[in-house]
């Protein structure tokens, strides 16, 4: 399955979070970091859903790049 990851880049730190799973979460250093730990917030993530036997939440998130122009 793939996830859409949305990054946010803070003063001295990362941070990722999962739309499409409520609560997966991570934070770091560097976006390499994140992006590593973010992957394993996911597996873990499925992995309680799993064992507690609730069902796996499809991808349904996107993303896009909208263009805007700022005027003085």
């Amino acid at each position: 399955m793939r996830y859409v990851v949305i990054l946010e880049e803070g003063e001295n730190s990362f941070g990722a979070y999962v739309p499409d799973l409520p609560g997966c979460v991570a934070v770091a250093e560097t976006k390499t970091e994140v992006l590593k730990l973010i992957t394993d917030a996911i597996e873990f993530h499925l992995e309680g859903l799993r064992e507690d036997k609730k069902s796996i939440p499809k991808p349904l998130s996107s993303s896009e790049y909208v263009e805007v122009y700022a005027t003085a």
